[in-house]
């Protein structure tokens, strides 16, 4: 039996996240290591590797979580665009960044904050979570174990 992803272990509650989107398909939380504020993994609850593999129903979830999550950021933040790369190098799942960005080098991993402030975080997300649709689905912040 493979070990469950670190991005499985936070959508399944064994590790924190600060979540901004849950449905049945898919889980949005900030990343832990964010290139801008805001920074936002949109990530399936399926454990898939690689993007490529991903059912294109699935995909298109993706996506379009991506781009309401995108919106709030807009309105949440006001960078000058949103971005998204789909990477995959650092965990074997699949995940979107949506990142709020003013510049193109805004999206290099090497720019990535290794220790944000944790206090800045969860206010990101709340930003986040108070932008996104009446009608979005569960949105929800889990128990920290």
């Amino acid at each position: 039996m493979t070990t469950p992803s670190i991005f499985t272990r936070i959508i399944q509650g064994d590790l924190p996240g600060r979540f901004v989107w849950r449905d049945e398909r898919c889980a949005g939380f900030l990343s832990i290591n964010p290139l801008r504020v805001g920074h936002t993994l949109v990530v399936p609850v399926e454990e898939i590797d690689h993007w490529l593999d991903c059912p294109p129903a699935l995909a298109s979830h993706l996506m379009e979580v991506a781009q309401i999550v995108g919106r709030a950021q807009l309105a949440a933040f006001h960078p000058a665009r949103v971005g998204l790369v789909i990477a995959g190098l650092e965990v074997p799942h699949v995940h979107l960044h949506v990142v709020p960005i003013d510049r193109e080098a805004d999206l290099h991993f090497d720019n990535a904050d290794p220790d944000p402030d944790p206090t800045a975080l969860d206010q990101a997300a709340e930003a986040l979570r108070a932008r996104l649709p009446r009608t979005a689905p569960a949105t929800y912040d889990p128990p920290r174990p």
